[in-house]
């Protein structure tokens, strides 16, 4: 559900998105070391420790909690453009 809000809010943003999930089927739509490259931030809506996380290193990351980014992910997607 957060996956959906926030492609849904980055679209009508004007960002471009690549939204990786894992869960009980495991990691979906991998996030790619080229992804990470052309990436300026990383948003990690999550709830427990991220598989991977330190792929994201070398970017900016925005953390918020699930639940925050299915009430109110355009709130969420106006965070990338701060700092």
């Amino acid at each position: 559900m957060a996956a959906e809000k926030l492609t849904e809010a980055a679209l009508n943003q004007g960002h471009d998105i690549k939204v990786e999930t894992q869960g009980a089927m495991g990691i979906e739509n991998e996030i790619t070391p080229q992804d990470v490259e052309e990436a300026d931030v990383a948003l990690l809506a999550v709830d427990i420790t991220v598989d991977g996380e330190d792929r994201f290193r070398d970017l900016r990351i925005i953390k918020v909690p699930v639940s925050e980014a299915i009430r109110n992910p355009e709130a969420v997607m106006a965070q990338l453009g701060q700092g």
